[in-house]
């Protein structure tokens, strides 16, 4: 007799972080277990798996996802005791999640109706406190549905009726299992969910105490996360070989380490002096050339980085890949390690002469002193980059910068001044200065570089950090203070990002790959 295949009658669970593709089934399964409530849209579940991918999870049985569940990270104790769904997730986008907070909040658990009564959610919870006992919080909040109370209302109301719930002699089905999972009943919220009927829109606000956690400190904000940032207004002359450019690059670096900076920004094409020992005239051959450079300048600038202990936004410079030439911005970190973004939008100038190809990702990238953006020049004119940006977590948009005049220049400046602003950010221009008398289509510029902030009681005045004076070989050195910006966002005058009207209107980042 042969041994048994175990294999064929095995029927495996399996809870884990949600992914990508997972998102239209999960849509589907909102719609089979919420049928008179809006589903999850999908820019929303996109939001949560780049924000804040560990406090994403789902059921997978049979190759087929049952269940699911979201949350995002707070300091509870910043909201208002009666605060709604949408206020606690800034809309179901979670652009608010803190990875600093002392709280896990689950915003929703699912579970397909076909497959209840497998544990299926009492998984998910467990998967929840996991995940509070690894980062270390101090509890798991949630707002629960109590969708039985629709029965009762006429006769009871909502605190009656979650108090006989706790006494056993009403069963709800949301209540009675969270009370299971060791939740307790904080309060009652009014009006948290709209939409939903069932629960005449209350809410038990319900709290898991961790009891493995270690205290941090109770102090919600820190005094201050200052970074120093030294915008380089770099002047434009010819040179005669690649040793001049170095020697002027490292100047630039040095004097921005002298002054303790974590930021050295080079502005937008910098690199274009190289042109100017080069023999070739024609523009879009003189460009090729140029990128035969892009090793040279890599080692330069990670060299520096590193020698210098500074991070440096390496400007722009032209990059050929695959026959098609990029306008591309480097960041070197101190620590040795590279990224880069490529400009999105090409101007008409760009396509003309040189015949630019238009990059198609939108990059935030970390730091030792938070996360940050660039977009090189013409972009930040676009502002649903900038919003796409900072709910991806940038604290801070650098813009390196071309323009030869001053109407050029005042579009990025005046762009760079907005985005800080709507988006409650700081951004940072760095141009270019002189002249390159050699080179085609590199004639004259103009710049006044500047790092800017928005525009509120705990910022600079007029909104400006700092400014260099124009068309001068110079640079400007200003602080800024993330906590302070963290503050504001929390607590403004005015809240931007807060008070934005999801239901109203959105920005949509498609993937070009998948075409969704």
């Amino acid at each position: 007799m042969s041994e048994t295949d175990m294999s064929k009658y095995e029927k495996k669970i399996v809870v884990r972080n949600t992914r990508m593709e997972d998102i239209d089934e999960i849509i589907a399964l909102g719609r089979k277990c919420f049928p008179n409530m809006d589903p999850w849209k999908r820019e929303q579940l996109v939001s949560h798996i780049r924000i804040f991918a560990d406090g994403q999870f789902c059921v997978e049985y049979e190759d087929k996802i049952v269940g699911s569940c979201s949350s995002l990270m707070v300091n509870f104790d910043e909201y208002e005791d009666q605060h709604t769904w949408n206020t606690i997730t800034d809309n179901g986008y979670i652009t608010n999640h803190d990875p600093d907070g002392f709280n896990l909040y689950g915003i929703e658990v699912m579970v397909d109706p076909e497959y209840r009564r497998m544990k299926l959610g009492h998984r998910l919870y467990e998967a929840r406190k996991e995940l509070a006992r690894e980062l270390n919080l101090q509890s798991i909040i949630i707002g629960g549905r109590i969708p039985n109370y629709h029965k009762y209302k006429e006769e009871m109301t909502a605190r009656e009726y979650v108090a006989a719930v706790e006494k056993h002699s009403i069963y709800d089905p949301v209540l009675s299992f969270q009370l299971l999972q060791g939740f307790t009943i904080k309060r009652i919220n009014t009006r948290y969910l709209p939409d939903d009927k069932a629960s005449d829109s209350f809410a038990t606000l319900m709290e898991w105490n961790n009891i493995d956690y270690r205290p941090k400190s109770r102090r919600v904000y820190r005094a201050s996360f200052p970074v120093r940032i030294c915008s380089i207004q770099y002047m434009m002359k010819k040179i005669d070989c690649f040793t001049e450019f170095t020697r002027q690059v490292e100047y630039y670096v040095d004097v921005a380490a002298d002054f303790g900076s974590d930021f050295a920004v080079f502005p937008e094409l910098f690199t274009t002096q190289l042109m100017s020992f080069l023999e070739e005239k024609r523009p879009d051959k003189a460009i090729r050339l140029l990128a035969t450079f892009t090793d040279q300048y890599i080692e330069l600038f990670t060299e520096l980085a590193v020698r210098y202990n500074v991070n440096i936004v390496g400007g722009s410079h032209f990059e050929e890949v695959d026959g098609d030439i990029f306008n591309v911005a480097y960041l070197f970190r101190r620590d040795g390690t590279i990224e880069k973004q490529s400009k999105i939008h090409a101007t008409p100038n760009e396509r003309k002469w040189w015949g630019i190809s238009e990059g198609n990702e939108i990059n935030v990238f970390d730091t030792d002193c938070g996360k940050i953006a660039i977009q090189i020049c013409y972009d930040i004119e676009f502002p649903e980059l900038a919003r796409i940006a900072v709910d991806k977590g940038a604290n801070i948009i650098f813009v390196p910068f071309c323009t030869d005049d001053r109407q050029g220049y005042l579009r990025v400046r005046y762009c760079a001044q907005a985005r800080a602003i709507e988006n409650q950010v700081y951004t940072c221009i760095a141009g270019t200065v002189g002249n390159l008398t050699h080179v085609e289509n590199m004639d004259i510029q103009y710049a006044q570089s500047g790092i800017f902030c928005p525009s509120d009681f705990e910022f600079a005045r007029d909104g400006i950090v700092g400014e260099c004076d124009a068309n001068v070989d110079t640079v400007v050195v200003g602080d800024v203070d993330l906590e302070k910006l963290r503050r504001s966002r929390n607590s403004g005058s005015v809240r931007q990002l807060h008070d934005r009207r999801h239901d109203l209107y959105r920005i949509e980042l498609k993937d070009l790959k998948t075409g969704k």
